[in-house]
């Protein structure tokens, strides 16, 4: 190269390289979880349904912790997307899986938890493929149609599923007394952690609202451009 001659661009800038390389891992690790899912049911039937948390929690913990990065790529404007919804909806499965699930060991061994790794990798299985789609500006039109509709079923599902896992871990948490404590001063108020998790299942569902409404109009969207490409 010609000296002062400046070297030629590529076709993807670093942002780009760098979301497809978290998207990728991220599939890698939801894939491994999907595939163990489907061969431990084959292979034992309805008891894999009680030991998923022994068997698939820590990569699904991995996955969940790396998910965090996706709050600070919008913060940081490396990734575009609605800050709070993005915020909201990494929080409520960090409050699920690490506070419910993990934190309480009595819980890693119901059936619900199955039903929620079964459900968020479902959705992360669509979710991961298509972000990498679209940084290599690419569309493949069955997945894209998918991405934009199989919301439509999950969501109300997962947040139904969510609120049952926070049901059922009250007992141990009221028994056990974790994560509840004292507020120091002149009047000592106790603040009892399964009254903050009841008021947190109206979050839940706050939350699928919004989701439910950015998704429909991304949706709406996404129909209307496919409407002015048929004619």
């Amino acid at each position: 190269m010609a000296k002062g001659q400046t070297p030629p661009k590529t076709r993807y800038g670093w942002k780009n390289v760098y979301l497809l390389t978290y998207h990728l891992i991220q599939f890698c690790g939801h894939s491994w979880i999907s595939s163990n899912i489907i061969a431990r049911i084959l292979t034992f039937g309805k008891d894999s349904f009680v030991d998923t948390y022994y068997a698939l929690g820590a990569v699904m913990c991995s996955c969940q912790l790396l998910s965090n990065l996706e709050v600070i790529h919008i913060f940081t404007g490396i990734e575009r997307s609605p800050f709070l919804l993005r915020f909201l909806q990494v929080t409520e499965r960090n409050v699920i899986l690490f506070v419910v699930i993990a934190s309480q060991e009595e819980m890693q061994n119901k059936q619900i938890v199955w039903a929620l790794f079964f459900l968020w990798n479902t959705l992360d299985m669509i979710k991961h493929p298509y972000n990498m789609l679209t940084y290599i500006g690419s569309d493949y039109h069955i997945l894209t149609w998918i991405h934009h509709s199989i919301w439509v079923p999950l969501y109300p599902l997962i947040t139904l599923a969510e609120v049952i896992a926070i049901y059922q871990s009250l007992p141990y948490f009221e028994f056990y007394g974790t994560n509840s404590f004292v507020v120091p001063g002149p009047i000592r108020i106790l603040v009892h952690f399964p009254y903050i998790l009841q008021l947190y299942c109206l979050i839940l569902i706050g939350g699928m609202y919004s989701s439910c409404k950015q998704f429909y109009e991304e949706r709406k969207e996404y129909t209307r451009k496919q409407r002015i490409k048929a004619e």
